[in-house]
């Protein structure tokens, strides 16, 4: 089972890794790119888990269920014709 502290040593290399990539390039919105690396992956892993039920998956996450449906819009987890937040999420 991984822990919190595990997880931050995946963060930690993945950061220290893209640095080594840039082999001197300069690097600018880090914060933004992170998040967005690992917010999509977590949507997706907690709605397959709760079997798309969005109530569930907010609880899991510890998030307003509008604000779980605007993040799965953010990350195309819904479709744009898709406009009540009770709709389960659609494989692309």
């Amino acid at each position: 089972m991984i822990n919190e502290t595990e997880m931050a040593q995946f963060v930690r290399r993945a950061i220290s890794d893209y640095f080594a990539d840039l082999e001197g390039e300069k690097a600018s919105g880090i914060y933004d790119m992170v998040i967005r690396s690992v917010e999509k992956p977590l949507l997706e892993v907690v709605l397959e888990k709760v079997g798309g039920n969005q109530s569930q998956a907010a609880t899991l996450l510890g998030i307003n269920r509008n604000t779980l449906y605007k993040k799965m819009r953010t990350h195309q987890l819904v479709s744009r014709e898709d406009t009540h937040p009770d709709r389960s999420i659609r494989e692309k």
